[in-house]
Parts: C-alpha cells; sequence; structure tokens
C-alpha cells in the first residue's frame, strides 16, 4: 500500500522538493541568478511528469473510509484524478509565469532567486488544496498559497503601491483567515470531526448542534470566499492584482484564483444535492439552501465584477475587476453540481488560465517605470507599433468575452448549459447579461488597438522568454476552441474520479 500511495502523492512531494532546495542552492551560488530560473522550470516540469502519471494511473479508490488507517497520509489526503488535472494546470501556470517573469525582473532590477522559490512554494500550497480530505490539511495548503502571495505582491519593495498591495492583501488575508478557521472549529464542535468525509457524514445525518453548525459553515463559505474574491468580499483584488508585479498579478488572479475555487468544491460539494433532490441537513437549512447562497453570490459577483471593469481607466485594474466575474462564472459550476458543470469548472479554469497570464504578459511587456502605459489610452494604435502584441491581446480578449471559435466560448457554455440542467435558468440569464456588459470594455480595448490613432509612440519590448508564453497561451486557446474534447473528455474521466 505504500510504494502504491506514494506513486499519487509524488507530484506534491516534488515540488515541496524543488521549492525547498530552490532557497539552498541560491544560498550557494550567490551570484548565478539564472539558477533559481532553470532549475524552477526543470522541477515544473518533472512535476508535470509524475502528475500525468498520477491522472491515468488513478482508476480505483484509494482512500476507502475504512481503510484510510492503512495509509501513510491517515487518510489526510486524497488522490482523485480531479486534483491530479488540478495539479498539471498549477504547474503550467507557474511554467508560464516563471517564462515571462524572467525578463520582466531583469527590466525591473529585481531577478532575485527567491522570487522563483515562492512561486514553486505557492503550488505547493495549491497542490495540497487539491489534495486535501481533511480541514487542517485544507487550512495549511490555503495559507502557503497566501503567505506566498503576500511576499510576491509586495516583491517590489522600493516600490510604494507594491508595498501598499502586499500590506492590504495581508491585513485582509488574515482578517479572511480568521473566519476561515472559526468556521472550521464550529464545524469540528458540531460533528467532532475534520476529516471532510466524516464531517459530512455527519452533517447529513444527524447533528447534535445544528445552529453552531449553520453558523460553522456559514463562516467557512466567507472566508473561502474572500480567497476566490467573490462578492462581497472581493474588493481587496484589485487593489493587489494594479499594484503587485504584473506578471505575478496573472498568477494570482489565474492558478490562485482556480485553488481557491477547489478548496469550495472540495468543502461544499457533498453539501448541495444532485438533481434538485431534497436531503436535509440539519433543523436550520438544508442542501438547497447552500446552493441558493452560492447562486447569489456568483450572480452578484459576475454583475459587480463587470459594473466596475466598465468604468476603469487602467488596463490592470479592468482586468483585477474582470477577474471577480470570472469568479462568479466559476461558481456557477458549484451551483450545478452536476458532471457539466465540474467539467465546466475544470475546462474554464483552464481557458482562464491561459487567456488571463496571456493579457497580463502583454501589459507587463508594454509598462514602464511610474506606471507608463498602463492606461487603456496608451494602447490606442497598438497594432501599428506592435502589430504582434495587438493581435495576441485580441485573441486574450475576445476569449475572455467568451466569443467563439476560442476556449473561453467553450468553458462558458458548459457553465451555462450546467446551471440551465440544474433549474437555475435565471442564474444563467444573469451570467449571459454579465457576458454582454464585459463587451464593452473587452472589445473597447480592441477597437482602441486597432482602430484609433496611436498617441505618443510606446518603446520597442525586448524579444525574450515572454514570447514563448504568448505564443504558448495564443495557441492553445484556439486548439481548445476548436477541438474542446480532449479537455472535456478528460475532465469527465477525472469528475468520474473525484473522490470525497
Amino acid at each position: 500500500m505504500m510504494g502504491y500511495e506514494i506513486q499519487f502523492i509524488l507530484p506534491a512531494i516534488l515540488i515541496s522538493f524543488f521549492a525547498t532546495s530552490a532557497i539552498v542552492i541560491d544560498a550557494i551560488l550567490l551570484k548565478n541568478k539564472s539558477v533559481g530560473f532553470y532549475y524552477s522550470i526543470i522541477g515544473l516540469i518533472i512535476t508535470i511528469i509524475a502528475a500525468v502519471f498520477s491522472l491515468y494511473k488513478t482508476n480505483v479508490a484509494l482512500i476507502p473510509a475504512h481503510h484510510s488507517d492503512r495509509l501513510i497520509t491517515k487518510g489526510m489526503l486524497v488522490f482523485s484524478g480531479y486534483a491530479a488535472f488540478f495539479d498539471i494546470l498549477f504547474c503550467v501556470a507557474g511554467i508560464l509565469t516563471i517564462l515571462a517573469s524572467k525578463q520582466y525582473l531583469k527590466r525591473e532590477y529585481k531577478e532575485i532567486n527567491e522570487y522563483y522559490s515562492l512561486i514553486l512554494l505557492s503550488i505547493a500550497g495549491m497542490m495540497i488544496i487539491g489534495h486535501a480530505n481533511n480541514l487542517l490539511v485544507l487550512f495549511i495548503g490555503i495559507e502557503l498559497m497566501s503567505i506566498s502571495f503576500y511576499i510576491l505582491s509586495g516583491f517590489f519593495r522600493t516600490n510604494a503601491r507594491s508595498v501598499e498591495a502586499a500590506l492590504k492583501y495581508f491585513l485582509l488575508g488574515a482578517f479572511a483567515t480568521g473566519f476561515l478557521l472559526y468556521g472550521m472549529a464550529l464545524i469540528y464542535g458540531a460533528t467532532g470531526n475534520i476529516d471532510i468525509n466524516k464531517a459530512t457524514f455527519f452533517m447529513t445525518t444527524v447533528v447534535k448542534a445544528p445552529l453552531i453548525l449553520s453558523i460553522g459553515v456559514g463562516l467557512l463559505i466567507i472566508g473561502l470566499s474572500f480567497k476566490v474574491a467573490a462578492f462581497p468580499f472581493h474588493q481587496w483584488a484589485p487593489d493587489v492584482y494594479h499594484g503587485a508585479p504584473t506578471v505575478v498579478a496573472g498568477f494570482m488572479s489565474t492558478a490562485g484564483k482556480a485553488a481557491a475555487l477547489l478548496a469550495m468544491v472540495i468543502v461544499i460539494r457533498p453539501l448541495i444535492p444532485q438533481d434538485i433532490e431534497k436531503h436535509e441537513l440539519n433543523q436550520i437549512f438544508n442542501g438547497d439552501t447552500i446552493r441558493l447562497i452560492i447562486a447569489l453570490i456568483s450572480a452578484a459577483t459576475m454583475l459587480i465584477g463587470n459594473i466596475s471593469a466598465l468604468v476603469q481607466k487602467n488596463v490592470k485594474r479592468m482586468l483585477a475587476y474582470s477577474s471577480v466575474a470570472h469568479a462568479g462564472y466559476l461558481l456557477m459550476g458549484i451551483v450545478a453540481n452536476n458532471p457539466k458543470g465540474w467539467d465546466g469548472i475544470a475546462f474554464y479554469a483552464v481557458a482562464y488560465m491561459f487567456m488571463q497570464i496571456g493579457a497580463f504578459v502583454i501589459i507587463s511587456l508594454l509598462e514602464r517605470n511610474n506606471e507608463a502605459n498602463l492606461d487603456i489610452s496608451d494602447y490606442a494604435g497598438l497594432s501599428r507599433t506592435h502589430p504582434i502584441l495587438a493581435a495576441t491581446m485580441g485573441i486574450f480578449m475576445f476569449s475572455l468575452t467568451g466569443i467563439p471559435p476560442f476556449a473561453g466560448f467553450i468553458g462558458k457554455y458548459y457553465l451555462f448549459a450546467s446551471v440551465i440542467e440544474s433549474g437555475y435558468v435565471w442564474l444563467a440569464i444573469i451570467a449571459v447579461i454579465a457576458s454582454l456588459i464585459s463587451l464593452y470594455f473587452y472589445i473597447g480595448l480592441v477597437i482602441s488597438m486597432y482602430f484609433k490613432e496611436p498617441g505618443e509612440k510606446l518603446q520597442e519590448t525586448e524579444k525574450g522568454l515572454s514570447y514563448v508564453t504568448l505564443g504558448i497561451a495564443s495557441v492553445a486557446l484556439i486548439i481548445f476552441g476548436v477541438f474542446p474534447s480532449y479537455i472535456i473528455n478528460l475532465s469527465h474521466q477525472c469528475f468520474n474520479l473525484f473522490l470525497f
């Protein structure tokens, strides 16, 4: 059993090893600024190989409730196809970010190897979240990811806005962590378990203290909503993404959001009935009540995020507010709680990773010191001065809007269809309205790039590895948009192996 289990825990072990060893290697080779970069890339590629092996080998339930004491992890971790799928997503996001970071950090004179270690540590936290089968393990994963993000947000220590972003993120994040941990404590008090499987069993049968359980679940939803940047706990996101290093903002708003959403899936999914069946959780609320709460949060998040993005003049803030809206789209999959919903979450998380990271990489290539070239007006006539960047930014904007044949359209289709199947037609209507609102600022940026006269000429961008990230992202959006079946089939297979 031990050797069998290690096969599936190997990706998390590897990423943790590479994250910690990168710090030691940096301490030994102080003057070599490229060691951390290449070492991190190699580590992520090896981890992806291990995760792919885990994905295709996960075909049985590794953690049956009555045998968990025979495992090394004692049932605190789960090894499912869905978790392995997101392991790969996190690592790919890390590679795309690191490829774009070297050129960006060098230009800003901030090329420090600790940066790459922090990226790897945050991915280790994300993987722990994905494999968590215990509330404490889930908390450790969330905090490992969050603390890494706090530091990365303030990585430009001489930049006042970066320091401000880190301080705001840390203070508000610590406050949200209090809600999260207190909610877990109340759930433990009401059920006597921190094992998610066992706690859920007690939630859905007999609860001695239903009021305490209700408050605990509510606090847990509040804490996780902050991590996802869902309304009304989203106000930190625009300031943090604006002040953080641009490539870091792209990473946090994609991989970080996907990991936080996965935490919500792990905790909330077992509590929501499938096929609109009625299952009393306790005397205070039932599964449909939780589903309705998530649906209302999703609807408000989509509308508030897109409406707020309408009035933004800064490209980073526009993408930050729109990322709030995309959290609302992803929450629709949890509301649906059906195979199409889980396929939609997986597919849209992949598509969103490529289009959002790609957009932030283009911003990082064009921006200069003192926040120059960050206004939407600065992108006027970009197709004439930087045609390649304008074309790729157009692909990302069309995909973010949900226009075919790009992957963003397929992801939205599955999410919208999933809530319609589950009986939440009104939520799908709100999602369509929110998408129509987003047309204004996404297509508005494309119009500015192609149909407006250029103002002050933007500086030439240095050709480097950032263009590799842009190439991979744009090609992936087109391929997955035209041939979505591979990701959908893989996701469906992973969902069937979603072991909770």
